[in-house]
């Protein structure tokens, strides 16, 4: 028998070596090289789970154009991020948080769609757990195309799949298969690439498209080999805050579309549902007008939506003044903060600063900085800004406000839900026919301007 090969990899990036390293040549952490048995038995040696094509080099116009037309997931929004549907024969990594609802939207997909024999795989949950499940998203509703395999051996998974030939596969998740091809345990770096070569070899052969379900790490990246990312076709991000209700399905690497795209779905007790005007449910439904809140005309992707800042301004009671936001890059607002102490002479050094955004939706559009200086001045100085006013700008160094792109979507997008007037850029204007629209544009060169309009007067 021959003794056990193990190799070294890096948890951090998947560089291998032969032996363990303190710090890792590739990507420079130190103390992530683990040892993994990589042995591969002798009688696999060379043979695929599924039966390789035989092929030759083709002259590129001799090969023959075969356009198959994409799947339907069930959900607009999914298909809107995939770029229009599922491609056949295409690897979609979707990846989240834990407990975000992962297996839930996949599972609810996979019940939606009804013309189609889709093989769910899990390997985390029993076939008990999935029907309960599946009672709960599908009540009453006879299932028979879906079908559930719990199974984490990829050996065996591929004899199934010989078997039942299904149009679409789900695999629940990538990190609990293991291949019988290395001596490695499920999860480990090795294992996870290997399963998934095997997956985009069964993918591409096949014409079966496959969703892979990828865990994270505590900074938020997939979990596992950098070179997962690159093995799969589609990177899909599953985000939101799990004391909220919103979910946002956000594109990272697509080969057959846009990665500019996203979704945002709602969840309750029935499941995902697709919502399809967030800009109702990210601004905050209060008949009184309070100081420190200011509506962005923002976009996320492609999508323009009306999102709400709010801010709390307060004296430093303890010394050391407070700097705090939820759904807001922080070093951003201390450079915003430092721009109204030296630009605009508002004394905010021993204030504290609290910035949220409503709905528990992070934002990074640069857009956003206008409403946010505004919500600050507004809570410092105790004035409401009209609740029909609405901000699109960013804001420099010097204290100009620099112009945003695809001015006109935002513009429509508050002109549609009833603003009265939007605060832009004047250099915005150039081009920008305003004759289409009802609300009153506001052009400012400098956030003194902005001041002036707002609370000068007041």
């Amino acid at each position: 028998m021959a003794k056990p090969k193990s190799q070294f990899f890096c948890k951090n990036c998947g560089a291998q070596s032969s032996q363990w390293m303190g710090r890792c040549p590739s990507c420079g952490e130190w103390n992530t090289f683990e040892e993994e048995i990589v042995q591969r038995e002798e009688s696999s040696k060379g043979k695929s789970p599924v039966m390789a094509m035989k092929s030759a080099p083709k002259p590129v116009s001799e090969i023959s154009l075969l356009e198959l037309p994409r799947i339907h997931s069930g959900f607009a929004e999914l298909d809107n991020v995939l770029g229009g549907g599922i491609v056949a024969g295409s690897i979609i990594l979707l990846g989240g948080e834990p407990g975000i609802g992962k297996s839930t939207l996949l599972l609810q997909m996979a019940l939606s769609i009804n013309n189609k024999k889709i093989l769910y795989i899990s390997g985390e949950e029993s076939d008990t757990q999935l029907k309960m499940r599946a009672e709960r998203l599908s009540p009453g509703t006879e299932i028979q195309h879906c079908y559930i395999l719990t199974e984490t051996v990829t050996q065996e998974i591929f004899k199934h799949i010989e078997v039942l030939k299904p149009d679409m596969v789900i695999v629940d998740s990538i990190q609990t298969l293991q291949s019988n091809l290395l001596d490695s345990a499920a999860g480990s770096i090795s294992q996870i690439k290997e399963c998934a070569a095997e997956f985009q070899h069964f993918a591409k052969t096949s014409a079966v498209p496959v969703f892979l379900i990828g865990h994270i790490t505590k900074d938020g990246t997939l979990a596992g080999p950098k070179i997962l990312e690159h093995i799969v076709d589609t990177v899909i991000q599953f985000e939101g805050d799990r004391h909220y209700g919103y979910r946002i399905v956000r594109c990272v690497k697509n080969r057959f579309g846009s990665t500019s795209e996203l979704g945002i779905f709602e969840m309750n007790n029935s499941g995902l549902h697709e919502v399809l005007n967030p800009s109702e449910i990210l601004i905050s439904q209060h008949d009184d007008q309070y100081s420190g809140s200011a509506i962005a005309a923002i976009l996320e992707g492609n999508r323009p939506m009306m999102i709400e800042a709010q801010a709390l301004v307060s004296s430093a009671v303890y010394g050391t003044p407070q700097r705090s936001a939820i759904g807001f890059d922080l070093r951003r607002l201390n450079m915003l903060l430092a721009v109204l102490e030296k630009r605009c002479q508002f004394r905010l050094g021993a204030k504290d600063v609290f910035i949220n955004m409503a709905g528990g939706i992070y934002v990074d559009d640069p857009a956003i900085n206008l409403s946010i200086v505004a919500s600050v001045l507004s809570s410092a100085l105790d004035i409401p800004i009209d609740a029909k006013t609405c901000f699109a700008g960013e804001m420099g160094l010097n204290g100009e406000i620099r112009p945003v792109t695809r001015i006109e979507q935002r513009i429509a997008e508050a002109d549609k839900l009833g603003f009265k007037r939007i605060f832009l850029s004047k250099y915005n204007l150039k081009g920008l026919d305003t004759k289409g629209y009802n609300i009153k544009i506001c052009p400012i060169a400098e956030v003194k301007d902005m001041y002036h309009q707002l609370f000068a007067e007041n």
